[in-house]
């Protein structure tokens, strides 16, 4: 329940800080997201309790390094691409990681389990396939060597793996420790981003439009909000069971960005893709299940 309703809340924080990047930078939708985000598990940590030790929250940092940079790279994709792709590219390629790193940890995962895992990555491809058409429209003239490095599901499936570091070293982070290691990972995130805002304004000189108006800086602050609950539900889950089962449970988060997405823009998938989301729901399914 935990790492279900740790999905919950990432896909609504997905969608509605995709909608901000939407109207101005990812790095701007972050400036608000994250720090309010510090904020909430901060209080959520002094509430709860637990030892605020060194080396949990170095832990945290180190995994927060890793969810910034990750933070920054999916809302990029967000703004590149259609969320009911990006959204699921990311989660998928999150999801392998740590069930990687379980099983070298002696987690013991079933025939099923691992066909689910082979199905996920089977998904990422299909999922990932842009009709050619719609590439040279995005960026007419523009050389394709030089649109793959930016373009949507490539840097939803880097983001991907940047959480799946994320979610392998909050889950190490270790018990006892309360949730001070998520404030550590909170910090993480606005050292990234923070570092990511000082190279953007050196080498453009702009970091893009402000978000403004009332609605807009409500989303971000509740996406901000929605994403630091997130984290804590993840880690609650991963300290009472196997990191493999909670950050594939977790990972089931890309339905709800997809579903928002078809309400409020209309997006539509192409027939490989749908197929491609068909593979990843029996896989997600297979991996549940085992």
């Amino acid at each position: 329940m935990l790492a279900l309703g740790a999905a919950l809340a990432y896909g609504v924080a997905d969608f509605l800080g995709g909608a901000v990047a939407r109207r101005s930078t990812a790095l701007r939708a972050l400036v608000w997201c994250v720090p309010v985000g510090l904020l909430v598990v901060l209080a959520s940590a002094l509430v709860t309790g637990g030892s605020a030790a060194p080396a949990p929250i170095a832990v945290g940092f180190g995994a927060g390094i890793a969810g910034g940079a990750g933070l920054i790279t999916f809302y990029r994709a967000l703004a590149r691409g259609p969320m009911s792709v990006v959204a699921p590219v990311s989660a998928l390629a999150a999801a392998v990681l740590p069930v990687g790193v379980g099983l070298l940890r002696g987690e013991r995962l079933d025939a099923a389990v691992l066909l689910g895992v082979l199905l996920c990555l089977v998904a990422i491809g299909l999922v990932s396939m842009e009709d050619a058409t719609d590439r040279e429209a995005a960026a007419p003239g523009t050389p394709r060597w030089r649109r793959l490095p930016d373009s949507g599901p490539l840097m939803a499936g880097l983001s991907g793996i940047l959480f799946g570091v994320f979610f392998v070293l909050l889950g190490t982070a270790g018990d006892g420790a309360g949730l001070w290691p998520v404030v550590g990972a909170r910090l993480g995130n606005i050292a990234v981003i923070g570092a990511a805002l000082l190279v953007t304004a050196r080498l453009r000189g702009d970091i893009g439009p402000p978000v403004s108006g009332r609605v807009m800086i409500g989303l971000a602050l509740l996406s901000g909000t929605l994403d630091a609950g997130a984290n804590g539900l993840y880690f609650l889950a991963v300290q009472h069971g196997m990191l493999s089962l909670a950050a594939v449970l977790t990972s089931l988060y890309p339905a709800v960005t997809v579903l928002l997405a078809r309400a409020a823009y209309s997006e539509r998938l192409r027939g490989v893709q749908r197929v491609g989301m068909a593979v990843a729901v029996a896989g997600v399914a297979l991996v549940t299940v085992g």
